[in-house]
């Protein structure tokens, strides 16, 4: 994002400001009850979206050197990461190609070569099959090549990896659905990040309830009185669509103040907040000086894992502990606001399930969430 660019969206929340009034929809929408409690929309959104639909699994920073390993469980698929000696990122079908054991248990770690805790067959970390016990005799015509371990498309690009399962699935096709936030990545540097801290918990609600919710700054006063509120003026954000992704501005009290600054110091992350909801199921929390990962994983049409990850620049040097409290604070009150949220998810899922409701309705301040929506339409449309 270009400092033009920030300019302009700062001044169009001041002039919203000004006026009294908020970013404005053409007309109120709706969202059927349906969409949030059917088995059978679920099973729909997990198989054209979340089985085939590029998304962000990971930050480059957790597979930090030649060696390192992540495992992840994404959509009911289990799924390894590795860095080989080259610096290269693999992602693999977490499972044994001999006898379909679960190849990986460790959450994370460095190791250049794994083997399945079953019958002990081993493959190096690019996926080539390198070992099979009594191969001679039990299997005298194994070809290894054959015998390598199943990839997922996998593309690591702006100091984040990216994947995507299925059939149809391509580095072009990831390129595609990260090309219109090209200049912003650019922008952000998110190369130069690492992890902090991160928390990771299963909530009972639908994950379009999750999603929804960081999507407009009506609740913000209300529902974070406790925390953040008095942060933020009352519903005063605006938003910008980018292919499926939203980025939306949230302004803070503090953007009063640019009245008095010269246009050539202004800088949006001193003055707003700014999200980046990465379709289908993570988001950037973009603040002053640090980004917060949010990622939504549906584990059933009620249930979703989200993993919060807080992460700040990186240095050379260890952090001292004044930095240590600084940045865990900063952790600890994010996951705590963004709890708020969840737990009123949660609220909204049961309240879905009495029936009271027949359709959610979003005001024409909301129009960011019949956006979202009509994203998961048009993916379901094109299955």
């Amino acid at each position: 994002m270009d400092h033009d660019t920030q300019v302009e969206l700062l001044d169009e929340l001041l002039g919203l400001r000004k006026q009294g009034a908020a970013y404005l929809a053409e007309s109120v929408s709706f969202s059927k009850a349906e969409r949030y409690i059917s088995d059978a929309q679920f099973a729909a959104e997990r198989d054209a979206i979340f089985l085939k639909q590029p998304f962000l699994l990971a930050h480059s920073s957790e597979l930090p050197e030649e060696g390192s390993f992540l495992k992840r469980d994404c959509f009911g698929i289990p799924i390894l990461l590795t860095r080989d000696r080259d610096g290269a990122v693999h992602a693999f079908y977490n499972v044994c190609r001999h006898r379909g054991a679960r190849l990986v248990e460790a959450e994370s770690g460095c190791k250049h070569r794994f083997t399945c805790p079953y019958h002990a067959w081993t493959w190096d970390n690019t996926g080539r099959l390198i070992a099979a016990p009594h191969r001679e005799q039990g299997f005298p015509d194994l070809d290894f090549d054959a015998y390598g371990l199943k990839r997922v498309t996998c593309l690591e690009k702006a100091g984040w990896i990216w994947c995507q399962i299925g059939e149809a699935a391509s580095n072009d096709t990831i390129e595609t659905s990260l090309a219109p936030l090209q200049a912003d990545l650019d922008w952000l540097d998110f190369a130069s990040y690492e992890v902090h801290a991160e928390d990771e918990k299963l909530w009972r609600c639908n994950w379009k309830i999750v999603v929804e919710g960081g999507l407009e700054a009506y609740h913000f006063r209300v529902a974070h009185a406790k925390t953040i509120g008095a942060l933020f003026h009352d519903n005063l954000s605006t938003y910008r669509m980018f292919g499926n992704h939203i980025r939306s501005i949230l302004a803070r009290v503090m953007v009063d103040q640019l009245v008095e600054v010269p246009r050539k110091h202004w800088r949006i992350r001193d003055h707003a907040n700014v999200l980046y909801n990465l379709f289908p199921n993570s988001a950037w929390l973009v603040q002053s000086d640090h980004v917060v990962l949010i990622q939504f994983f549906p584990v059933g049409v009620d249930e979703t894992r989200i993993r919060c990850v807080t992460l700040r620049p990186s240095q050379p040097e260890p952090l001292t502990e004044k930095q240590q409290s600084y940045w865990d604070k900063n952790h600890a009150l994010t996951v705590k606001t963004l709890e708020e949220d969840f737990e009123l998810g949660v609220q909204i899922q049961s309240g879905m399930a009495l029936g009271v409701n027949e359709q959610l309705t979003f005001g024409r301040f909301e129009g960011a969430l019949d956006k979202f929506n009509a994203a998961v339409d048009a993916a379901l449309k094109q299955d």
